[in-house]
Parts: structure tokens; sequence; C-alpha cells
């Protein structure tokens, strides 16, 4: 397990990189926009918060992966963080950074 994380921290990490250089280069041309009709910037508006929120979406993946890999260090790794009960070995392999059993998850979901 910790090596698929750790796998998946490292892809996290480039594709933040790229994402936010990818963003640097949208608010870069942002200023650009003389002449540009209404859907050309809507186009650009849109591109923009598409890359931003792809950007959000890795760095909250990369935060639980990373809490994932403090549950192995400290040996929590495995354990439902609401009621304390195992978390079934097919919902890791499912989802590695699972922190709630499945009980547990489906009350957090019906809130």
């Amino acid at each position: 397990m910790r090596s698929e994380i750790e796998s998946h921290i490292a892809h996290l990490r480039q594709e933040i990189t790229v994402a936010e250089a990818d963003l640097v280069g949208l608010m870069r041309d942002a200023g650009d926009g003389a002449g540009d009709d209404q859907a050309d910037a809507g186009a650009k508006t849109y591109e923009r918060e598409q890359e931003i929120s792809l950007a959000n979406n890795a760095r909250d993946m990369l935060e639980q992966n990373l809490h994932a890999l403090e549950r192995l260090d400290n040996g929590t790794y495995g354990i439902c963080e609401s009621c304390g009960n195992p978390i079934g070995k097919l919902r890791l392999q499912a989802a590695p950074r699972a922190t709630l059993c499945v009980t547990c998850k489906t009350k957090q979901e019906r809130r």
C-alpha cells in the first residue's frame, strides 16, 4: 500500500506543478483580451476556472494521500476514524486513502 500511495503522491505533485504553470499562463493571457468578443472572454474564463478546479482537486487528493501515509506510520491505517472498526480490505484496495469504513462513509454521505 505504501508504494502505491507514494506513487500517487509523486504523480499528484507533478500534476499540481503542471496545472499551476498552465494557470500562470492563463492568468498572464487574461489581460490580453482587448478586442475579444463575449464568447472569447467566456471561453477564457471557463478555461481558467477549469484549471483552478483541477489544481484544487489535485491538492485535496495530495492531502488525503499524505494523511494515509501518516496513518501507515502511526499504525492507524485501516482503522475507521469514526467508529474504530477495521476498514475492509477490498475498500482499502479500491480507495487506499479511505479513512472511514463503508458503514460510516454511508452515514456521512446521507448527511
